[in-house]
């Protein structure tokens, strides 16, 4: 039988891993005053693999301008946006074992497998680090069938803190609403967020005093517990702290969130709520996962009777079903450029300075080796990026190079990423950021 300090426990691990990772104190930058200009990233990651036929403009052997030629049918709704889009074709994942995915190892660039817990650190969190500190680090979503997301609100397969520290995705938009914009609600969504408020401060007070009666060696262990739920009650403060700024940004809710008639119905409503946690800045770091990482997904609302592992199975090129998928990934990718790009910043908008990255948890297929593992980009990165062309690399040098450089145009200057002299000999022929798409 669970007794009372075993139920705590549990609780408190699920409330820090759903919020990632220890919070940390601070204002959105709006309401500072802050003259910095922030940088933001989005990683947008889709599972069952990226076939790089269904990115490369037809004809294109070469590295070259994307300007003349006619982006492919999957990605056409990116077509107006063709000079902010940089295609990437030849870094390899082969050190991940991306067949079926390579779970936290796509964004970590380790060997990854299902259930293996994170060897270190993904790109990621790593940035959310360097970039300007938000009230909340880190933001991850995870789109998936209704069922799944429904079951498994909250999951771990794509981004870490560190070693055995996955960070979990936010897959019901109703529960991720509630933990950022409960406090400037109204209604049943208010008091459920105040209920919810109350409970969370009373067991985080019975959580630490009842840890002071442990050994010294358990309260160690237990605080980690303890700590999940000051996490939780921290940011929700923070965030009452700015809520008249908050107003501004929340999204409206709608049937979507209660009456769903589609999964895609939710995915649009995530989707809106990690815009809105870009824009009002609440992070500026936000990991989407499409299929959350694993082998499963469904898009009945674009009309794809098709779900889970058999869509892996398919060949991309010319796959209907593979078209209205990625055309709505692409829409997506559209849709937040235009709501970065109307928010005025600095000399310029947001979008100026963020940059999306979208690739598979799985490099080109579902079963892979992972010798080519397509990527593309939309945006600079405040000037950092190449665009309005296509990269062909050699495939000798692996996606970890890319998240160096990722690093080095964020500031902090990075001659390998999650690898080793030794892993390196192996699988990466240079050292480095990849001169080849920095501007």
């Amino acid at each position: 039988m669970l007794n009372r300090r075993m139920m705590l426990q549990g609780m408190a691990t699920g409330v820090g891993a759903a919020l990632g990772t220890s919070l940390v104190p601070g204002n959105l930058l709006a309401a500072t005053g802050s003259q910095t200009t922030p940088k933001r990233i989005i990683f947008f990651m889709q599972n069952q693999g990226f076939d790089p036929r269904t990115c490369i403009p037809e004809g294109m052997k070469r590295s070259g301008s994307l300007a003349k030629v006619k982006l492919p049918e999957p990605i056409s709704p990116l077509e107006p946006y063709k000079d902010r889009l940089h295609i990437i074709n030849g870094l390899h994942g082969l050190h991940t074992s991306p067949s079926h995915s390579a779970f936290f190892g796509a964004l970590g660039g380790y060997r990854g497998s299902d259930g293996v817990p994170p060897a270190g650190a993904t790109i990621d969190y790593e940035l959310s680090k360097i970039l300007p500190q938000t009230l909340l680090p880190h933001l991850c979503i995870g789109m998936d069938s209704m069922e799944n997301m429904s079951t498994k609100p909250t999951i771990a397969t794509l981004s870490a803190s560190g070693a055995g520290q996955p960070i979990f995705m936010h897959s019901n938009p109703n529960h991720l609403y509630q933990m950022l914009y409960g406090g400037i609600a109204s209604g049943d969504i208010r008091r459920r967020h105040e209920a919810r408020s109350n409970i969370f401060n009373h067991i985080e007070q019975m959580a630490a005093a009842e840890g002071k009666a442990l050994p010294i060696a358990d309260q160690r262990r237990y605080g980690q517990y303890v700590q999940g739920f000051k996490d939780v009650n921290g940011l929700r403060d923070r965030l009452d702290s700015v809520a008249d700024r908050l107003r501004d940004f929340a999204p409206e809710v709608d049937s979507r969130y209660t009456s769903p008639e589609f999964e895609t119905d939710w995915h649009d409503a995530l989707l809106d709520l990690g815009i809105s946690a870009l824009t009002s800045g609440i992070t500026n770091t936000l990991t989407i996962g499409s299929g959350r990482g694993e082998i499963f997904g469904a898009w009945k609302g674009l009309g794809v009777e098709q779900q889970g592992h058999n869509l892996g199975h398919m060949d991309q090129p010319g796959n209907p079903i593979w078209i209205k998928i990625r055309q709505y990934n692409s829409r997506m990718l559209v849709r937040i450029m235009e709501q970065l790009e109307s928010i005025p910043e600095g000399s310029g908008t947001m979008m100026d300075h963020t940059l999306i990255v979208y690739t598979s948890n799985n490099a080109d297929k579902q079963h892979t080796s992972g010798a080519n593992w397509p990527v593309m980009l939309l945006g600079n990165f405040d000037g950092a990026f190449k665009t309005g062309c296509f990269t062909q690399l050699d495939g000798k040098r692996p996606i970890n190079a890319l998240y160096a450089s990722l690093l080095c145009a964020a500031g902090q200057s990075c001659d390998r990423f999650n690898m080793n002299e030794k892993i390196a000999q192996k699988f990466d022929n240079s050292i480095g950021p990849l001169k080849e798409v920095l501007a």
